[in-house]
């Protein structure tokens, strides 16, 4: 069998669909499983053990699309899978000339136009992200609820800096930056919970930044008055090594997040114009700080309410939520 797995981004949503190309290995252990996704978020699927091939879109152009459609006609696949719910997607996962192309059913799409392009649908109620895509697997018959992240272990010149910054020091990761402004809790609170960190953990915040965040992660060091340390430039195979060292990882919903909480690092997350009960850790064990309940703009990813809803959130509560989750990790080690 040769499978196709359609989700293009984001780096959050493609890693709660890590878990679906595990299960479709296990189910399939002799299937090609090829995966096509966006080219600037292909670093993660790099380290996913269970893909034969990653199919590029390099470029959202036609001619980029046409490139890439030309390039999956050449595998004959039996049923592409589409995680995303965009018309885009769906195109793209019919246009792969698959004999099954299966999405999810139409309430539950984020454009309904992409229905029209899918032989089959599943329908995907409530619960984490990470189980609505396990359940678009019942249309080719598995029905597995486990939840694995099989990522390749990775050498890490920014975990060789970090280390060569702090020593053999235990240390929390903070990653104050997110794509949507409405997400990022502000740099003098994380700064504030940096100082915490140390003071009451004793472990050592390690400040991480992304792509045009270096000047925030900068503001949230000098909040900490010295207690925090500035991670180096990291790539997404970076953040994978340095999580897997952390003994404690903060942030709100961003993919680094979800990175983290793949590899199993605690995590304590700050949720506004996003649900954690779809979007949020999934284990049990972390904690989340949430105002979901209180935002009036979810999913817009720029606040257009009088009061903010991250706003509302203390740095006395979430280093209480720290302390809670690093008490559950300390009684199981």
């Amino acid at each position: 069998m040769n499978i196709l797995i359609v989700r293009l981004s984001a780096l959050g949503d493609i890693v709660h669909a890590i878990p679906a190309a595990a299960a479709l290995r296990r189910a399939f252990p002799d299937a090609r499983i090829d995966w096509l996704v966006e080219a600037r978020h292909r670093d993660i699927l790099d380290l996913v053990t269970v893909l034969d091939r990653l199919v590029i879109v390099r470029h959202s152009t036609v001619g980029g699309w046409t490139r890439v459609l030309r390039e999956l006609r050449d595998a004959p696949y039996d049923v592409a899978l589409d995680f995303q719910g965009l018309t885009k997607s769906a195109v793209l996962a019919r246009g792969s000339g698959a004999t099954r192309v299966l999405g999810f059913s139409l309430r539950h799409l984020r454009e309904k136009s992409a229905r029209p392009f899918y032989t089959g649908a599943a329908d995907a109620e409530g619960g984490h992200a990470i189980r609505k895509n396990l359940r678009l697997l019942r249309t080719i018959g598995i029905n597995d609820d486990r939840i694995e992240f099989p990522l390749a272990p990775v050498d890490s010149a920014a975990l060789t800096t970090v280390r060569t910054a702090i020593g053999d020091a235990p240390f929390a990761l903070i990653n104050p930056g997110a794509a949507w402004p409405n997400k990022r809790w502000p740099a003098q609170r994380y700064g504030a919970l940096a100082a915490s960190i140390r003071e009451q953990q004793g472990l050592v915040p390690v400040v991480m930044w992304g792509p045009g965040e270096q000047e925030l992660a900068e503001a949230v060091v000098a909040a900490a008055s010295r207690a925090a340390v500035l991670a180096p430039s990291t790539t997404v195979r970076d953040l994978v090594a340095i999580c897997r060292a952390a003994a404690l990882f903060v942030a709100g919903d961003t993919g680094p997040l979800h990175i983290a909480a793949a590899v199993g690092t605690p995590a304590v997350g700050l949720f506004g114009p996003t649900d954690p009960s779809r979007n949020g850790p999934f284990s049990a064990d972390d904690v989340v700080v949430s105002r979901a309940d209180l935002c009036g703009c979810h999913i817009d990813r720029r606040c257009r309410q009088p009061h903010w809803c991250l706003e509302d959130i203390g740095v006395a509560e979430v280093a209480t939520a720290v302390q809670r989750r690093l008490a559950v990790r300390s009684t199981r080690a």
